[in-house]
């Protein structure tokens, strides 16, 4: 078994204009002042990184390196998920998500997708000069507009759209196995692949690409009132990365799951900072520690309440509290007998 790296932090809920969230020396010297290990970067902040000097220079990778060093912090992973998203977008969506893009590429879905894509690739290889095993990611949508099966939806249809989805993440899977990464997909609603179901439908088509693995974070599954730890189970040689999010899911008898349109507030589901949702961690981090998972605990802060700031600090000791070091020996061995073969023939009848 292996020990969780930890805690460590993502920082695309926190960077600004001011300081100290306005530069990567300084949001890491606050982070690691907080007792953070390790620091998650949103690939689309320039305030954060210059991903085409990463995807091309080794020289910036190592000043990066160094920069966070001198916070004592490490880089975790490079997340790609406003990229990600943009990789598959279906027209309803457009003017919502051109938000995400360069406004070179705006009102032009086109020209937005091969931008997008073109950002994923100098991920892929900014993560294999940083020498990073995994990138996050989400997959894009083209389908999630036909979620709720009324009108009745034609027969092929989600067929159709997990083909393109595929066709469109394969030749990118295969540009992150000549860089030695993993692409590691957050299970997200709003995203085509936002359950195991889904998850199962993409790897499929992508004949069990290697690359292609998950990203887990149980508050989705909490607000789907899916099985977050059996997903565990189901996943387990799947799942690369990790992040620490909470939720809490409270339907009465005006809202569920759907919430009404209501606002993060007022939702049924909503996301909390940690230690303040229901998500029973404890049983999450002795799974991955069991399962020998070999990554970083990731606080992805989101708070319907609870200043950002507040969570950041509760967060650091709360994945610190839960990461379990694992034990060099079995808690019995004092009672050990010893044995060697022989005995162990005999104590079976068979000397």
């Amino acid at each position: 078994m292996k020990t969780l790296k930890g805690p460590a932090l993502f920082l695309a809920q926190f960077a600004g204009d001011e300081a100290p969230f306005n530069n990567l020396e300084n949001i890491a010297k606050w982070a690691g002042d907080l007792g953070y290990e390790g620091v998650q970067i949103p690939s689309w902040d320039k305030r954060l990184i210059d991903l085409e000097r990463a995807a091309t220079s080794k020289d910036y990778c190592d000043e990066i390196t160094g920069v966070l060093a001198q916070a004592g912090v490490s880089l975790t992973e490079i997340s790609t998920h406003l990229h990600g998203q943009l990789v598959a977008v279906h027209p309803a969506y457009d003017a919502l998500f051109d938000g995400f893009a360069d406004p070179s590429v705006h009102n032009n879905p086109t020209a937005r997708q091969e931008w997008a894509v073109r950002q994923i690739e100098l991920a892929i290889q900014a993560s294999a000069n940083l020498g990073l095993a995994n990138m996050g990611s989400f997959t894009g949508s083209l389908a999630w507009p036909y979620l709720y099966p009324f009108p009745q939806r034609p027969a092929g249809l989600i067929e159709a759209a997990f083909d393109e989805l595929a066709k469109r993440w394969r030749p990118l899977l295969d540009k992150a196995d000549a860089a030695g990464v993993n692409i590691c997909y957050e299970i997200h609603p709003g995203e085509d692949v936002f359950d195991g179901v889904t998850f199962e439908m993409f790897l499929e088509r992508l004949n069990g690409h290697q690359r292609c693995n998950i990203l887990y974070d149980p508050s989705h599954f909490l607000l789907q009132q899916l099985d977050y730890l059996d997903f565990i189970d189901i996943y387990a040689d799947r799942i690369k990365m990790f992040h620490v999010k909470d939720a809490e899911f409270n339907p009465t008898g005006r809202q569920g799951v759907y919430s009404g349109y209501q606002g993060w507030v007022g939702r049924a589901g909503r996301f909390r900072s940690l230690g303040d949702g229901q998500i029973d961690f404890g049983a999450i981090f002795s799974k991955l520690t069991a399962l020998d998972f070999d990554g970083w605990a990731v606080l992805e802060w989101e708070c319907a309440l609870k200043h950002p700031e507040d969570g950041a600090r509760e967060g650091a000791d709360f994945i610190r509290d839960h990461i379990i070091r694992v034990t060099e020996h079995a808690f019995d061995d004092f009672a050990g007998s010893g044995a060697d073969d022989a005995t162990n023939r005999r104590l079976l009848g068979l000397s």
